[in-house]
């Protein structure tokens, strides 16, 4: 599945254009801090969309309804993750399921 457009940016490593977006709105477990912050990347290139890459961050979403401070993400820990997944054999050109790489392990759930 395609990521919209709108409200995505690019990226590009090794020549390779992808394009990275984070939910604008916090789903209703990320706003209370129960999940952590997560976003998708694909390729920005090529006629067919390929595999989604979803990045599990180890940090609150910034528009979470508790306060709970965190950092941005940018545009360098995109190219990290991209890098990562990667290496651990994301091809974001082949068709199929989402590749999931998830770095939530030090986030702690707020209740």
């Amino acid at each position: 599945m395609a990521l919209n457009k709108k409200g995505s940016r690019r990226v590009a490593i090794d020549g390779i254009e992808y394009r990275w977006r984070i939910r604008r709105k916090p789903s209703c477990m990320q706003g209370l801090c129960w999940t952590p912050l997560t976003y998708a990347v694909e390729a920005a290139t090529g006629s067919q969309p390929g595999t989604n890459l979803t990045f599990t961050s180890g940090q609150a979403h910034p528009s979470n309804w508790v306060g709970v401070e965190t950092g941005p993400i940018r545009p360098a820990h995109v190219v990290a993750s991209i890098r990562e997944a990667r290496d651990h054999g994301w091809d974001p050109t082949r068709v199929g399921s989402p590749f999931q790489l998830d770095r939530s392990a030090g986030f702690i759930a707020q209740s």
